[in-house]
């Protein structure tokens, strides 16, 4: 069955703020057609002469957020969450959608995700690559499938490199928006002894599991819930409050709602590091975090993304 490709046109100047909200309204990623800095970055890849005519035709003043809904799911729900959420920042905006066959949706990024080092240590792997580790790497197997999380977005790599400093050994991790299970996956691998992944989409739970089972870590240590951390009390009283550290690797706005729960799971002295936050955001997150009684203790920029780590 063909999926459905809602595709976003927004000003080049409004893509940062379109791709978060995009982000929220599907749990397995957006692709971004953005040709806004051809013109100073084609050169240092490729003489001018040698670059693809119609690259240098693209439209350089707006980008193409895409979005792709499962056959299952209707678009106008997505579409209608989008409008609001864009007619409120506001951001000017057009929605087109087309069909796009599952199988071409499923494999055609394959070709473009390959061994990635995502801090000082980690290096994600995908299944179909060979990787021979240098010196004191840590190597996952993953094999993201349709949930989002390959490693290889500056959020996921702010975290990680948060990750590195935060596991301690024995530690528990409660991954907030657990995607593909990478973070998850990641705490395991730097010593961790147990992770509980949650997510509201049950393709990113099934796959987090499926990766973790493929880098040694079965039920025992990695934990896939599918489930909404914010309202689900009974969710809530089953996960406790026994978790050393929570990784956040979303959204702003859910970052900000999630803040309230961040005390309920931690120790007393435990940890939480949040990404996927924009900077125009940045100063609400940490003004969330400290409601919340946690003291920022590093915040990292890359790109126009943050990621923060606190402590209660």
């Amino acid at each position: 069955m063909d999926w459905t490709d809602v595709q976003i046109t927004v000003p080049a100047k409004d893509i940062d703020t379109a791709a978060a909200i995009a982000q929220m309204a599907v749990p397995y990623g957006i692709y971004i057609e953005d040709y806004s800095d051809l013109m100073e970055e084609a050169p240092k890849i490729a003489h001018i002469d040698l670059i693809d005519e119609a690259l240098m035709a693209k439209d350089r003043n707006n980008a193409i957020i895409h979005i792709y809904i499962s056959p299952e799911q209707s678009p106008t729900e997505a579409i209608a969450y989008l409008s609001a959420r864009l007619d409120q920042e506001p951001v000017p905006y057009t929605v087109d959608t087309s069909a796009v066959k599952e199988e071409e949706w499923a494999t055609a990024w394959k070709d473009y995700y390959h061994p990635t080092k995502i801090g000082k240590r980690l290096v994600v792997c995908p299944t179909w690559e060979d990787y021979a580790p240098g010196e004191g790497e840590l190597v996952m197997r993953l094999d993201p499938g349709m949930a989002f999380g390959t490693g290889t977005h500056h959020t996921t790599r702010l975290c990680a490199g948060m990750l590195e400093e935060a596991v301690t050994p024995g530690c528990r991790l409660l991954d907030m928006g657990t995607g593909s299970g990478i973070l998850s996956i990641a705490a395991l691998l730097l010593g961790a002894k147990e992770a509980v992944g949650v997510d509201i989409d049950p393709v990113a739970v099934r796959t987090a599991g499926e990766n973790a089972a493929l880098n040694g870590f079965g039920p025992d240590r990695f934990t896939p819930v599918c489930g909404e951390l914010v309202h689900d009390r009974h969710l809530a009283e089953k996960l406790g409050s026994g978790f050393d550290l929570i990784a956040a690797n979303i959204v702003a706005d859910v970052i900000i709602a999630l803040a309230p729960t961040f005390p309920r799971h931690l120790k007393p002295g435990g940890m939480v590091v949040c990404s996927g936050i924009i900077l125009p955001r940045k100063e609400e997150v940490i003004a969330a975090l400290d409601a919340q009684g946690l003291t920022v203790l590093q915040v990292e920029e890359q790109d126009g993304w943050c990621a923060i780590r606190g402590r209660l």
